[in-house]
């Protein structure tokens, strides 16, 4: 698969090398390169289907992060997969915020940026198998989360429930003592996750129905667990359970 690519940098040094190694990176197609993030927003609302943006943050009139934020608002199968080039560190956290399944610092060289570009290869075409999978009566039985700077395989059958932490989501795991944390919604995991697996019992909890152990009225227990069903859920949770989940 290749995957079309815009370059945006101020940086005309910085621009010319990254267009550079999109032209000799095979599965890469440069499509067009600015050097501002306004000219690239216009090309991004435009027709022209872009896969991979490779962005730098700090820019006048708007920068990467901000341009990644609008971007953000797009329907998911739009949206271009985002890495981030730049000089300062302190961003990376602000990146992956947005999105961004990597980030390059300056100065980095052709091995760096391929790895990053092989990522974006990868996921694209994980999407694509996903978008065929979707077809057939076959799920997948795991999910990947983003875990610090990788994204990790987690299966389904080892999650017993997700705890909701503003950004942050705490998977709990039968395969861990310590539950992990993924840069996440709840809402987007409830999205990612089977229905008819798992359930919303509470603005701060997804638990997986195969897991419980027992249930009253306003809670349930999972292993050592006892988690509360909160109002809003209860009734939608209990009719699930009444007909045999």
């Amino acid at each position: 698969m290749t995957l079309k690519c815009i370059a945006v940098d101020d940086e005309p040094l910085a621009l010319g090398l990254v267009t550079a190694f999109i032209e000799q990176t095979p599965f890469l197609q440069l499509t067009a390169k600015y050097d501002n993030a306004i000219e690239a927003l216009r090309h991004l609302h435009g027709e022209d289907q872009v896969d991979l943006l490779f962005l730098d943050i700090q820019m006048s009139d708007l920068t990467g992060i901000e341009l990644a934020r609008i971007l953000d608002s797009k329907p998911s199968s739009s949206k271009p997969l985002i890495v981030f080039t730049t000089a300062f560190d302190q961003f990376a956290i602000e990146g992956y915020k947005v999105n961004a399944i990597d980030y390059l610092l300056k100065p980095f060289n052709y091995e760096e940026f391929l790895r990053a570009a092989s990522k974006a290869k990868t996921l694209k075409d994980n999407q694509s198998l996903s978008n065929v999978s979707a077809l057939t009566p076959d799920p997948k039985d795991y999910i990947f989360l983003k875990v610090e700077y990788q994204l990790v395989k987690v299966m389904l059958s080892d999650i017993r429930y997700i705890e909701g932490l503003k950004d942050y989501v705490k998977v709990h795991l039968y395969s861990k003592e310590h539950p992990i944390l993924s840069l996440s919604s709840l809402k987007t995991m409830e999205e990612k996750l089977p229905a008819t697996e798992f359930m919303r019992i509470h603005r701060s909890y997804i638990v997986n129905l195969d897991k419980i152990s027992s249930v009253t009225k306003t809670s349930l227990q999972i292993g050592n667990d006892q988690l509360t069903i909160s109002e809003n859920y209860r009734d939608e949770f209990h009719a699930k359970i009444k007909s045999g989940l």
